[in-house]
């Protein structure tokens, strides 16, 4: 409930607010009576305050046009922001609530009203400082109170007391010099933009701000470092190799290039101040000085009196104080998806239900008003939610969280290895620098140089993919969000609902009936025979000031744009399928007089001229119990029969089983007026009326409601079956809000909430324990001051949640409280309400046709035909992307093995080096960057969508089951595979394999021609070299062949390869490929000189097959394994990655 705001009366600071702010009451009093008697004296003040630069202009007590409360003078006095006003307001350039004198070290006192009033508005000199450690950031403590509740009094107040407070006139307006002046303390009404990261900040952070980068920059680094030292030390007749240089260069450039992909995808990202400047009018119609004049909508100020009218958009938070039948369309800000009226009265303590306020940027659907500006710029409630959804951030997504914590795993296995075998050499007898050079080689080649790419290029066609099912991806990271999802808070109106109001049920013959809402009317499901049918259709038609657009004659009916609100268009549809031409039926009966529907009388009546009968035909709609009242007959079958305390008892009863059903529920009657009284051309008078409006005759009820998508219950049910929580987040009302919910499954059928409990047992609601109670509907009054650990206890205990009449504020704090649970929350949204929660959310999903630009922009991906059920497809194809980036990760590490081991034995067994750097970048950046990129095309195991969402802290993309496959078992297997083609080589050319042992420094060694194999033959350096380059090639080719295997296997993690089949065409297609680069590498002629590549014999393409064979054997045994045992079994825990 919003607090009344008190005036800012010294006397009022007693009992709990500070203690020295109340003993400066007295002082302040004292001034205040001295410099009343003394006027001279208080003129003299009030100069000195005018050359301090003081502009007053408001009244006594009021900050920023705002009564200050108790709160305020402690916020004021500590230096708190003040929770209700701009978060910009810690500027210097801003006002603060006190004002100290310059001459003294007491503070200034307040004199009269009028230095009340310009004291209020100035900034002190000196502040009380926080301890230290007690409070947040500036930013920290603008979002803190951004997301309190708006707690204000315009609406509560006497109409007197805010033209005071003001300083305006209700007939006159403001004074055209005192709203400039007003203007130039304020600022305009505009939204403050926040603030802008440059474009060569966003580059650098593309370039270097992500772990994976920092690591490829690290290599590169590594690589130049290495590279000098060999030249520093090289002689001068001996240039050193270069391939330390070409390895940092090419790691350089994979970063460069990704990060240039990176920046440009950055640079599309959400702008979401731009789309709420798009809500902004461009002018308004203010009163001034007793002139209505057309003014730019940012030089309103606070006590305008503006006038708005059908069609205009509220340029300002706005009093009303007249009102002509007013409608807004609140739906962006409150979820409402009805028009609002709006009057004068305050109908409510909350501002945001009170029907005598209108907010900035909100749509005036028809009528007239005139009101008064209370709150412009940010301190509107879109400035509010438009700051805080700038404000808020989700945090680093999971994916971003497991590639950090896969960094962090293959730099310790790296620095370990590396570490490891620095000193390894040192033992050995090494000179330090040649061990530093291990050291620093060891540590490179652990680097997945084409990983980074890979990732990226299967995000990319995964977001694709997802396109082409009507989500469209906004953040390539999302992708991988949505299938990590636990818990998805989703919106009610468009999202599980169609978004139309339809036509549900009809009331009539003291019967119930199911509309038919068909195009053929197939269903026949009213009773069209009876005479009371067609009364009512004619009531619904007539009495209904809906029209179908222009040229629609040919489009189905229920597709058709209608102009009108929503029952009402509801109401034409439903007559224009049942009935025929509602044209017709109004030509034929055409209306003489109106009395709109208002929020007093609830009720719209009109008289139509019955061109066929004699007699007008007087007809109403409105709120049953109103229409009920009037009538003192009913019609049955036709005939009218007198309106008894049974039947009235019928229709108060089908009247409260349609609202158990969240639907909206209209009365209709007529009455034929004699024409005796009535003759044609009768003058009838809506202000004095002259027409009978009471002993009219019951026709019927008919209810609306906007109905679930079809698919939506499948989807819910997907949902749990997948362990996914799905709690309703309206701001509609919680019967509504609850009958949706158990249509489309959120709250399950047998679900009981408390109420349903204590009711069902009789007893109080606060005697039942709420564990008892699966379900839970949350009213958003209930939150209000709701503390954190209730919340969650409400969100941990209860299996099915709908929160109802919810604020911005709240929905942001329902995602937080999910998020504080382990949640990872997935949000849906379509209004401007729902901007902060898309943007807190871990992922924010906003609605192509029906949401707003600044959903959109705040969301990280768009539903493009606004339906829940692609949610769970995006859902799927995020889990189905995990698992494959997992297979495309265990596919690319696995060959680290065999690309370190030749570099390990070089190191300790002193053997000529079997696979240079070169051939490493063939296999990173070449062979395996396809196969690596085809396992995002396959199709997902069968058991996809039936397991839990992953635990963030034990299923990781990384973890140490896979390094243990991959470097432990795979990799092994690969390098054994690399070895022996580069022994069976190095034998068929004369080196065995003992003599290979210690030869390295002799092998090397340039001076050195006459190198003797195992049969005694001598080597030349160039054919050593030659040789050398040959098992480069031959290794090189050895870890394709095995890398066939690994890809195979790689297609599932438990499921065999016969179950999973050879469906993935892109994976076929790999595996020509990458034989297909090595055949390149191997067989083009002058490759030799470049990249030291050479020909090999087609036998030596067949040493590394058998453990190729090996390779999917073992591993096809490994899943039978897994597939035998029970869950949790030692294969599971020790293999299953």
């Amino acid at each position: 409930m919003a607090a009344k705001a008190e005036t800012f009366e010294m006397d009022m600071l007693d009992g709990p607010t500070v203690a020295q702010v109340a003993l400066r009451s007295a002082s302040f009093r004292m001034a205040t009576h001295k410099a009343g008697d003394d006027d001279q004296s208080g003129e003299r003040q009030r100069k000195n305050e005018k050359k301090k630069g003081d502009d007053g202009g408001w009244p006594k007590g009021v900050y920023r046009g705002r009564t200050l409360s108790r709160a305020d003078s402690y916020q004021a006095a500590t230096d708190e922001p003040n929770l209700f006003l701009n978060p910009e307001l810690d500027s210097p350039s801003k006002k603060r609530p006190f004002a100290y004198d310059n001459d003294s070290d007491e503070e200034s006192v307040f004199l009269d009203a009028e230095e009340q009033r310009r004291a209020a508005l100035r900034r002190p000199k000196r502040v009380r400082k926080p301890r230290h450690g007690t409070t947040k950031s500036k930013s920290g403590k603008r979002l803190e109170g951004l997301k309190k509740e708006i707690e204000v009094d315009f609406h509560t107040v006497e109409l007197g007391v805010l033209v005071d407070r003001f300083q305006t006139d209700v007939v006159r307006g403001m004074d055209a010099a005192a709203a400039r002046e007003r203007l130039e303390q304020d600022g305009p009404n505009a939204l403050t933009p926040p603030k802008v990261t440059p474009q060569w900040v966003k580059f650098l952070n593309a370039q270097f701000g992500d772990g994976f980068s920092l690591l490829l920059w690290l290599g590169a680094v590594l690589c130049f470092i290495a590279y000098t030292i060999q030249e520093v030390v090289a002689e001068e007749d001996e240039p050193p190799e270069r391939d330390n240089l070409y390895l940092g260069s090419v790691l350089a450039g994979v970063v460069i290039i990704t990060g240039f992909f990176s920046y440009f995808q950055e640079s599309k990202s959400s702008k979401i101040m731009d789309s709420f400047k798009k809500m902004v009018p461009p002018t308004a119609m203010v009163i001034r000085s007793g002139k209505t004049v057309p003014i730019p909508a940012a030089d309103l100020v606070v006590g305008d009196i503006v006038q708005v009218k059908f069609g205009d958009r509220i340029p300002g938070d706005i009093r009303i104080l007249e009102s002509s039948g007013l409608k807004v369309d609140n739906s962006s800000l409150t979820g409402e998806s009805e028009p609002q009226s709006r009057i004068p009265d305050c109908t409510h303590t909350n501002p945001l239900e009170t029907k005598n306020l209108a907010f900035f940027s909100t749509n005036a659907l028809e009528g007239t008003a005139k009101g008064m500006i209370v709150q412009v710029g940010d301190l509107t409630v879109v400035g509010r939610i438009a700051n805080l959804a700038s404000g808020v951030d989700s945090g680093p997504t999971p994916i971003s969280i497991e590639i950090a914590h896969f960094i962090h795993l293959i730099s310790a296995v790296a620095i370990f290895l590396g570490v490891t075998f620095f000193i390894i050499a040192i033992a050995l007898g090494y000179k330090w620098l040649d061990a530093v050079i291990f050291l620093i080689g060891i540590i490179v080649a652990n680097v997945p140089e084409g990983l980074l790419a890979t990732v990226t290029v299967c995000l990319t066609l995964t977001a694709k993919r997802m396109a082409a099912k009507q989500c469209l991806v906004r953040n390539l990271e999302a992708v991988e969000t949505l299938g990590s999802t636990s818990c998805i808070c989703s919106d009610k109106t468009g999202t599980l609902t169609q978004n139309r109001m339809t036509v549900a049920h009809m009331f009539y013959d003291m019967k119930l009936y199911e509309a038919d809402t068909t195009e053929d009317q197939s269903q026949n499901t009213p009773d069209k025979a009876s005479p009371t049918w067609w009364a009512l259709a004619h009531v619904a038609g007539l009495c209904n000031r809906a029209t179908f657009g222009e040229d629609q004659e040919s489009d189905p009916i229920l597709s058709r744009v209608c102009n009108g609100d929503a029952s009402e268009s509801a109401l034409l549809k439903c007559i224009e399928l049942s009935w025929g031409k509602v044209d017709v039926l109004r030509e034929s009966n055409p209306k003489v007089v109106e009395i709109p529907f208002n929020s007093a009388n609830k009720y719209q009546v009109s008289v139509h001229d019955q061109k066929t009968n004699p007699s007008y035909l007087l007809v109403m709609k409105g709120a049953p119990e109103r229409i009920m009242d009037r009538c003192s007959k009913v019609m049955v079958r036709g005939k009218e029969e007198a309106m008894t305390p049974e039947i009235r008892a019928e229709c108060d009863q089908a009247c409260e089983t349609l609202g158990g059903l969240g639907e909206r529920v209209l009365g209709f009657c007529h009455l034929f007026l004699d024409p005796e009284k009535y003759p044609h051309g009768f003058n009838f008078d809506t202000d004095n009326v002259n027409f009978p409006m009471e002993d009219l005759c019951f026709v019927g009820l008919m209810s609306m409601v906007d109905p679930p998508r079809d698919a939506v219950p499948d989807a819910v049910k997907k949902c749990r079956t997948a362990g996914i929580k799905v709690i309703m987040v309206t701001g509609d009302y919680p019967v509504t809000a609850a009958a949706i919910a158990r249509q489309v499954g959120i709250i399950s059928e047998g679900s009981k909430t408390v109420e349903d409990i204590a009711k069902q047992e009789n007893i109080p609601v606060a005697s039942v324990n709420p564990k008892r109670a699966r379900a839970a509907i949350i009213h958003g009054s209930s939150l209000r001051d709701m503390p954190e650990d209730k919340l969650d206890r409400i969100l941990k205990t209860h299996a099915e949640i709908v929160f109802a009449r919810t604020s911005p504020q709240q929905k942001l704090l329902i995602v937080e409280g999910c998020q504080r649970l382990g949640h990872v929350v997935a949000v849906t949204g379509d209004g401007v309400n729902d901007s902060p929660a898309l943007k807190r959310a871990d992922i924010g999903v906003a609605m192509g046709i029906a949401g707003s630009d600044v959903s959109k922009q705040a969301a990280d991906m768009i539903l493009m035909d606004d339906n829940f059920a692609s949610i769970v497809t995006g859902v799927e194809e995020g889990r189905i992307i995990f698992d494959n980036l997992k297979k495309s990760i265990a596919y690319t590490l696995t060959s680290n093995i065999p690309e370190i081991s030749p570099f390990l034995i070089f190191i300790i067994v002193s053997i000529p080096l079997p696979l240079g750097t070169i051939t490493i970048l063939f296999i990173d950046l070449g062979t395996d960057m396809v196969p690596a990129i085809s396992l995002a095309y396959e199709q997902a195991e069968s058991d996809i969508m039936m397991r839990k969402p992953r635990d963030s802290k034990k299923d990781r993309l990384v973890n140490q089951r896979l390094i243990s496959l991959a470097y432990g078992q795979i990799g092994m297997i690969q390098a054994a595979a690399g070895f022996f083609t580069y022994f069976v080589i190095m034998a068929e050319n004369g080196f065995l394999p003992n003599r290979l042992v210690g030869l390295r420094e002799s092998w090397d060694d340039r001076d050195n021609q006459w190198v003797e194999d195992s049969y005694g033959q001598q080597w030349t350096y160039l054919t050593r070299k030659k040789l050398e380059y040959t098992c480069h090639t031959a290794f090189f080719v050895s870890i394709v062949v095995v890398q066939w295997a690994d890809l195979i296997i790689s297609k599932t993690r438990r499921n065999s390869l016969f179950q999973q089949g050879m469906r993935n065409h892109m994976l076929t297609f790999g595996l020509f490929f990458e034989t297909a680069l090595a055949c390149i590498f191997s067989y083009t002629p002058g490759l030799g000189t470049g990249l030291r590549t050479y020909p090999l014999r087609g036998t030596w393409w067949v040493a590394a097959m058998p453990f190729s064979l090996a390779i999917f054997l073992y591993d096809e045994w490994r899943k039978w394994m897994l597939r035998r045992q029970p869950p949790g079994g030692f294969f599971e825990r020790e293999t299953y990655y």
